[in-house]
């Protein structure tokens, strides 16, 4: 079962993101980042990429697409707050977005 990150875990799995472009999002337990590309066709194939590995990991992100930019927000809603999950789909967006 998943588990909202304790202390330490955010510390070890959420500092490194913070240093990718990962913020923490206001008056929620959640990240959030703008992913920008050069054109809509990369940024939907972006989101497409992404989906094949929520799908995979039953963790799907908020998402918003417009043009060529995609804002991602990450937190785990069985435990109202972020877990391991958000910081490990959030690793997987920041490869897939190279």
């Amino acid at each position: 079962m998943t588990e909202k990150l304790s202390d330490t875990g955010r510390e070890t799995m959420l500092q490194p993101l913070f240093a990718t472009g990962w913020e923490m999002v206001e008056d929620r337990d959640a990240i959030t980042k703008t992913f920008e590309f050069k054109n809509f066709v990369e940024a939907f194939g972006f989101m497409t990429r992404c989906a094949m590995w929520a799908e995979k990991w039953d963790h799907h992100p908020e998402w918003f697409n417009v043009y060529k930019t995609v804002k991602v927000t990450l937190s785990t809603h069985d435990v109202e707050g972020l877990s391991s999950l958000d910081a490990k789909l959030a690793r997987k967006m920041d490869q897939l977005a190279e």
